[in-house]
């Protein structure tokens, strides 16, 4: 304070802060700094938002996104101005693809300071460019009534653009002039001007539908149709499951349902799911016999190639995509695009649709989907070594209800797909699949596990775990029960089953990068609990303690990578085999 006056930079502070928790914002993620300080104390003070302190800004931002996908809330961050708010980026990047919604707040020198070489100074307007939803430089501080309405708004505002219909992320860059710490610091927030118990502006935000002849036309394009197939891609809405599933009762249609869609396990009938197409659809055979004439997709791109390349030969299909927002159509043939709610529009479709009462083409998805499901078994159970496809079987048996499984880009989120099977069980499928990068991965996992009360494991490969290590501080801190499966084949596992394999002269320099670490002193370097398994029994008995102790534990495999594509070939070719012979009526 000066004399009477208010500290301008806290009450501006005050009074942006204080409206976040009004708002709806329960979580903050702070990274040390000095031009920041002002919303460091405001948040500090804040009785509605927990603060998360990290010290690392690009692992902080994705813990930030790991918190916002698992509670589906707005969560802000919080860096100093320079390189400090660069850091931020590859975060905000997969949030804007995730549609993740997070609030960036990137404290700033003030204009006067901007291009005249004072140190830790940077162009921080619009920074992020398309890849966030709104960017807004906020005035300089000063504590006037007309400014401070346009910072509650603004505050107000960059939440309800954080989560409508699109969500994603949202820059507030906001330069502090100095002194950046007042004399004192009040206990409580410090509002100058009107006290409001709600938010300044309340916002309303409802879901999107079709009308009543968009509905009938659409069923009317469905009715008749007896080969169709429904697609649900990765997509996080708890309701959606059981309402895809009781749609795909009435049209008699399969549900190829990615794990990362909820579909593929859970306590809704499931009796329309199929699991294993990843391997089936590679028979070329299999694809020619299995031609729908309509396709109902959901979510985000699905995970397996298989299926993608099985839908871009299928040009003459009728092709509906269903998103919010998004125009989710790499290959380019939708005949339908509706932006509408997923979830609101197939539990409107369903009371507008007559049932079907054709079920040969069900029957027929459902042998083969059977038949090839009994091949991956039979073929994983003689597999004694350690082997990365293995890990999501046994997983399959070993976690408990409600418990999550975030998944690694390259191969795990693709072995996910391959090797986890339907089941009953509640289980919760998360990955970083806006960009699918393999940074922010740890980080993004032990934000998740951090705000929910069920066990959290994580399977990454090694250079997920080489790049977010810095993550593992906040394991150190947080102490969230989670469980960190690294798959260690010494390089980049993905490159082996990619064209670069054939260039032997420079595959090991240049793609596979081989590194040769092992990673129990990063697990002595933060105190975390380390185990490396060598068999599978110990890998069961190790997974089924970690899952049911607190804490953050860390268990590593070595795999070896010429092995690991020779036994992928072997079940794949075993999975053809079996689909052919359904097609060839032999079994």
């Amino acid at each position: 304070m000066c004399g009477d006056l208010p500290d301008r930079n806290l009450s501006f502070a005050d009074a942006f802060i204080s409206e976040l928790g009004r708002s709806g914002v329960h979580h903050a993620c702070i990274c040390p700094g000095s031009r920041s300080t002002p919303l460091v104390l405001s948040l500090a003070r804040s009785h509605h938002i927990k603060t998360w302190v990290h010290l690392d800004e690009r692992s902080a931002a994705y813990f930030a996104l790991g918190i916002s996908r698992a509670i589906h809330e707005p969560v802000a961050v919080v860096c100093t101005s320079g390189t400090a708010a660069a850091n931020v980026y590859p975060a905000i990047v997969e949030a804007h693809y995730s549609h993740i919604p997070l609030l960036v707040l990137t404290a700033d020198r003030p204009p006067e300071l901007w291009e005249w070489g004072a140190n830790q100074t940077i162009d921080q307007n619009r920074m992020y460019g398309q890849h966030v939803k709104w960017a807004v430089n906020m005035a300089t501080p000063e504590p006037t009534p007309e400014l401070l309405r346009f910072v509650h708004e603004t505050s107000c505002r960059a939440v309800a653009t954080a989560v409508e219909s699109r969500p994603g992320p949202v820059q507030i860059n906001v330069p502090f002039r100095e002194p950046l710490v007042p004399d004192t610091i009040p206990s409580v927030f410090e509002e100058v001007g009107e006290r409001r118990t709600g938010a300044y502006t309340t916002v309303n935000i409802g879901r999107v539908r079709l009308d009543h002849e968009q509905l009938r036309r659409m069923a009317h394009a469905l009715e008749g149709k007896d080969r169709g197939i429904i697609i649900c891609g990765p997509q996080d809405d708890p309701e959606f499951a059981p309402s895809v599933a009781a749609l795909a009762k009435l049209l008699r249609f399969p549900i190829l349902a990615d794990p990362l869609s909820q579909v593929r396990c859970g306590t809704h009938d499931r009796s329309n799911v199929i699991d294993c197409y990843d391997g089936f659809l590679r028979s070329q055979k299999l694809t020619q016999a299995l031609r729908p004439e309509v396709i109902l997709r959901f979510g985000a791109t699905p995970t397996s190639k298989s299926l993608l390349r099985y839908l871009a030969q299928i040009p003459d299909a009728y092709q509906i995509c269903i998103h919010p927002s998004d125009w989710q159509d790499q290959d380019h043939m939708a005949s339908e695009m509706i932006h509408a709610d997923p979830t609101q529009f197939v539990n409107d479709l369903a009371r507008t649709l007559t049932p079907s009462v054709s079920s040969k083409w069900l029957e027929e998805w459902s042998i083969i989907a059977e038949r090839s499901r009994t091949a991956i078994v039979h073929y994983l159970n003689k597999i004694e070594e350690i082997f990365e496809g293995k890990v999501f079987s046994e997983l399959a048996e070993l976690l408990l209800a409600k418990a999550t499984l975030f998944a690694g880009n390259s191969m795990p989120v693709r072995d996910l797909d391959a090797f986890y099977p339907g089941s009953p069980h509640e289980i919760r499928f998360l990955a970083n699949r806006g960009a699918s990068g393999i940074d922010g991965v740890l980080s993004t996992a032990l934000g998740i596990a951090a705000v929910t009360q069920c066990p959290l494991v994580t399977v990454l490969g090694d250079l997920s775990f080489y790049h977010d290590m810095n993550g593992l501080l906040s394991a150190q801190k947080f102490k969230p029960n989670a469980t960190i499966i690294v798959l260690n084949n010494n390089g980049g596992g993905i490159f082996s089953f990619l064209p670069q394999h054939n260039h032997p002269e420079y595959f090991e320099t240049y793609f596979a990068t081989p590194h040769n670490l092992t990673f129990e002193a990063a697990a002595t370097l933060y105190r975390l609990h380390y185990t490396k398994v060598r068999s599978w029994d110990e890998f069961r008995k190790t997974i089924s303690q970690n899952i049911t102790i607190p804490g953050t534990k860390i268990v590593e495999l070595n795999t070896e990578r010429e092995r690991n594509i020779e036994l992928h070939h072997q079940i794949s070719s075993a999975v053809t085999v079996a689909a052919d012979k359904v097609i060839s009526g032999e079994i």
